[in-house]
């Protein structure tokens, strides 16, 4: 049994990474495939491919802008959010602040509320409330990325915490007996021991604001429409583009991917970063 076991383990990866991969499989193989071939009798194996949907797509200039404010959304509020959420987990790691726990606490339920409980306040407040002359936070992208603040901070400060806790304290006493600042402590010693935390911290952030549809397609018309919300367009009352949406669907795990191989060697080691202390 002991010898059988490491070829369980392939064996139920296998099919676990199979499992995995077979949706976006299927996926693929719809976004190559004419719409008259996608209402015959289904089949898994691609005889022929048809490219026509992503020409359309990648020349199709109102979903360009809807890429390029998902990327600008994406990244303003990730690099926001793990900046905030490192500065916040410094403090509540290394200062003895009253009822830092509950504050903690606080800030995870705050994640915890599903995101359509907060559409209407949010509409209200983009639409009456944060308004300066012409200048509104309803369908902008400075709006956007300070709305996914809300939900994503929480959750970051959630995973950053263990990563600042697992940085042992007396390395700032030494760097503040040598001289240091506290500026200096965080920029110099507690800064490059995070990165593997930040780096996490950073891709999860990213993706959730770039998967993210509910918000962006209520507080959002055309400035600052993100690509999953032009997913939509392609459901209209004459039917569905499944080929299109299929294209759409694969060019938005492009700029996932890439950022998942950017900082994949950071992945494991700031998820188990501070889980283990001696």
């Amino acid at each position: 049994m002991r010898k059988d076991r490491p070829v369980l383990t392939v064996v139920l990866w296998l099919l676990l990474s199979l499992a995995t991969l077979f949706p976006i499989y299927w996926l693929f193989v719809i976004s190559v495939k004419p719409a008259v071939d996608l209402f015959s009798t289904p089949s898994l194996i691609l005889d022929q491919a048809f490219w026509g949907n992503y020409a359309k797509v990648l020349t199709d200039d109102t979903l360009r802008r809807y890429m390029i404010n998902s990327v600008i959304i994406s990244s303003g509020n990730a690099l926001l959010v793990t900046v905030l959420a490192f500065m916040a987990c410094y403090a509540l790691s290394r200062y003895d602040l009253a009822g830092k726990e509950n504050i903690f606490f606080w800030t995870i339920t705050n994640r915890m509320a599903p995101a359509a409980v907060f559409l209407l306040p949010f509409f209200l407040l983009f639409t009456q409330v944060f308004v300066i002359g012409e200048f509104r936070l309803y369908d902008s992208r400075i709006g956007m990325i300070l709305l996914y603040c809300t939900f994503n901070l929480p959750f970051a400060i959630w995973t950053l915490r263990p990563t600042i806790d697992g940085i042992p304290k007396e390395l700032d006493e030494a760097a503040t007996v040598d001289g240091a600042s506290t500026w200096q402590v965080i920029r110099e010693v507690v800064f490059p021991l995070a990165r593997p935390g930040l780096a996490v911290t950073l891709i999860l952030t990213w993706v959730f604001a770039w998967n993210e549809f509910l918000l962006a397609a209520t507080l959002t018309s055309f400035n600052a429409r993100t690509i999953t919300t032009g997913l939509s367009e392609y459901v209209t009352t004459t039917g569905t583009e499944w080929g299109m949406m299929a294209s759409v669907a694969i060019i938005t795990l492009i700029p996932a991917l890439i950022v998942f191989a950017v900082v994949q060697r950071h992945i494991v080691a700031g998820l188990t970063f501070g889980a283990v202390k001696e």
